[in-house]
């Protein structure tokens, strides 16, 4: 078992961790997204502690009409496949991305070739199970032929795009403010405001949480030194009420109060406030900062943080899709067992993702190696000065 809180692990063992653990959080959190930490322990008899079936037990595909998906059972949602799909990405690109791969590649990949969708339980277009946020991509790229810098504007202001950035994270790993740079552009296509922002300072997260020696409080603290407006100040407050609990049960209600001053959505999360999801300079997504939080409480025990991130509700599976990233990527445990039930009840390759952009991450490292020594050796030539080291 990895101490708690530690940061260790090869590259390798860190993009699986943050890949694998992303995922495990997804499935454990999906049967359970939209209900209160209450609704939730009265449905479960307690907490939930491991994967579950559907909340409305055999009667999911009829109970939401609006969306028959199979939720529970260890299926993946949409966090899952963007994030999947973003390595596709990066497999095909092989360097940083920007804005214009996702109009030239993510979108492509999404209406064009269908894929096993658990939720489904059917091969399908990605298209047809990713949520409203990201059909907009879909809209205003390829029907639109919007500026792809700019075509996150006008979107819905959730946690679309921060969902899925844990790949630039990797890429970017023990790079916090170039994971950051690089997530902004990528996100620009899909959000703007603090969605975009919590898209910037997720990727920073998991890549500081890659760092040697890295620890949950070193993960905050470079989100602190690079995130803005009221995402920054989402992020200190709940963390600050996080460092004084070591248990999930104790910090829910105080995560949710620290956080509800800037989330828009309002305390009923099926019905959100008029004022919802827009964009705005004070506010912030709900789902990083308590994702964060969750971190800090757990001490970065995998467990620990995943299950206080599904137990505290709300949009719980990203919650825990990041909550998951972020500890994994410190090098801490996967539990063999969840990520087995979810690989198989998925039907996915969990690992080969992993693989995929572990080469690739090499690869882009070396290509910003020799693009540094070619702008150091100009540089020289420029002012006649060599450079050190």
């Amino acid at each position: 078992m990895t101490p708690k809180g530690e940061g260790t692990g090869t590259l390798d063992e860190r993009i699986t961790g943050a890949l694998v653990g992303a995922a495990v959080g997804d499935a454990l959190g999906g049967p359970v997204e939209g209900y209160s930490p209450e609704q939730i322990a009265e449905r479960h008899g307690g907490r939930v502690h491991g994967v579950v079936g559907p909340w409305n037990g055999d009667a999911w595909p009829t109970a939401r009409p609006i969306a028959p998906y199979h939720k529970g059972d260890g299926h993946v949602t949409d966090d899952t496949l963007m994030t999947h799909a973003l390595v596709r990405v990066y497999a095909e690109v092989r360097d940083h991305l920007d804005a214009y791969a996702v109009a030239g590649h993510l979108v492509p990949d999404l209406m064009t070739t269908p894929r096993w969708i658990p939720e489904l339980e059917a091969e399908a277009l990605p298209l047809q199970r990713i949520f409203l946020a990201e059909k907009w991509m879909v809209a205003r790229l390829h029907y639109g032929h919007v500026d792809p810098r700019e075509a996150g504007t006008g979107n819905i202001v959730n946690c679309g795009a921060a969902m899925y950035m844990a790949p630039v994270g990797l890429v970017n790993a023990a790079n916090p403010a170039g994971a950051y740079a690089e997530a902004l552009d990528v996100a620009g296509a899909h959000q703007s405001s603090y969605g975009r922002e919590a898209a910037g300072v997720f990727a920073a997260a998991v890549a500081a949480a890659c760092s040697p020696g890295a620890t949950p409080g070193s993960v905050v603290a470079a989100c602190l030194s690079l995130a803005k407006d009221g995402t920054r100040d989402a992020v200190e407050a709940v963390c600050e009420v996080a460092s004084r609990h070591t248990d999930f049960e104790s910090a829910l209600v105080p995560l949710r109060r620290a956080v509800a001053p800037f989330d828009t959505v309002g305390p009923d999360y099926r019905s959100p406030s008029l004022g919802a999801r827009r964009p705005s300079r004070l506010h912030s997504i709900e789902e990083l900062p308590v994702a964060l939080g969750m971190l800090l409480v757990s001490g970065g025990d995998f467990r620990h943080a995943v299950l206080g991130s599904v137990n505290y509700g709300r949009d719980c599976d990203s919650i825990a899709t990041m909550a998951g990233a972020l500890a994994g990527a410190l090098g801490a445990e996967v539990p063999h067992d969840w990520a087995k039930t979810v690989a198989e009840s998925s039907r996915l390759d969990l690992d080969a993702p992993a693989r995929t952009l572990a080469e690739v991450t090499r690869e882009i490292f070396d290509r910003d190696v020799h693009r540094r020594r070619a702008h150091e050796a100009a540089y020289t030539a420029l002012t006649g000065t060599p450079c050190s080291g």
